[in-house]
């Protein structure tokens, strides 16, 4: 009798969410309102640029349906930036590398936070290609100082996309029970 796959995966892909529809929502308006009113004309070629470039590239990644986070037998993969580089930037981590899974957040004012992924990882792991905010440790240090830095640098941003946290930590039970999911807020 052939030995059957373990089909328990957690998938989740870029798509449309809620803040991503709000966000190219607030880019037409912008656009629209630059275009209607009579504007000087370099704020309606900033206006065109910053919001309708802007409001494009969201409503792109939205569109490509690419994988945001996958945690399946092999590991967890971390789906890279979906506009540039996604093959270079994705990373696949296999579980005898990770020691926890954690769930963070950064303020990024008005009261609103950006939710994040990321994978506490052995010491002695290989380097992940493509890390997000590599170059950025001192910042990070100061915007998210509650993370180690090597969280950040092995994390994702949960940005046109949704997180099912219960789905998640079982499917990570199911596959690593001596993996904890850490949420540090």
């Amino acid at each position: 009798m052939a030995e059957q796959a373990d089909e328990t995966v957690y998938e989740a892909r870029f798509g449309f969410t809620v803040r991503g529809v709000l966000v190219v929502v607030i880019s037409v308006v912008f656009v629209v309102l630059g275009v209607v009113f009579d504007v000087p004309l370099f704020l309606q070629i900033l206006l065109i640029v910053f919001f309708g470039g802007g409001g494009l590239v969201f409503l792109a990644q939205m569109l490509s349906r690419r994988v945001a986070l996958r945690v399946d037998g092999t590991g967890i993969t971390l789906g890279g930036s979906p506009l540039h580089a996604y093959r270079r930037t994705t990373a696949v981590v296999p579980w005898s590398d990770i020691t926890a899974v954690v769930l963070f957040s950064q303020k990024v004012g008005y009261g609103n936070s950006l939710h994040y992924v990321g994978v506490r990882r052995r010491e002695d792991a290989p380097d992940l290609p493509g890390l997000p905010g590599s170059g950025m440790r001192g910042a990070n240090e100061r915007l998210i100082p509650h993370v180690p830095q090597e969280v950040v640098a092995a994390s994702r941003p949960i940005n046109g996309w949704s997180l099912d946290r219960a789905q998640l930590k079982e499917v990570v039970a199911h596959h690593a029970p001596d993996v904890q999911v850490q949420d540090l807020g």
